[in-house]
């Protein structure tokens, strides 16, 4: 919320998108499904130009994805954040200049033992 403050404030061109997991039930460890949750305080929907729903299994595929081929171990969090990038960059034209600015919070390291490191 006070980074997309921030930013806006800086340059008011900045475009800022929610993620979250798309049900209630979900992996993505950090995250929340805010019509399900406990709203904290600081939360402001109004700050977020859109929201994106990403699902778990698109955030485990990334996270298998973004260790194999680009030898970079983050969370399912962080994985989920690269999916909503890449869909973000799917509806661009294709001469439509864009830079997407997103955080990987956590390491993978604590999901090592988790199962969809096996499945396919």
């Amino acid at each position: 919320m006070g980074t997309t403050r921030r930013l806006k404030e800086l340059n008011p061109q900045v475009r800022c998108t929610s993620l979250q997991p798309d049900s209630a039930f979900h992996g993505i460890e950090g995250a929340k499904h805010m019509p399900s949750a406990m709203v904290p305080k600081i939360y402001d929907p109004s700050l977020a130009d859109q929201n994106l729903e990403i699902s778990t299994e698109e955030a485990y595929a990334m996270a298998k994805r973004l260790a194999r081929e680009e030898g970079l171990l983050v969370g399912i969090s962080g994985a989920a954040a690269v999916v909503g990038c890449l869909q973000l960059a799917r509806t661009l034209k294709p001469d439509q200049p864009a830079v997407f600015v997103t955080v990987l919070c956590d390491s993978g390291d604590k999901y090592l033992s988790e199962r969809f490191w096996q499945e396919g």
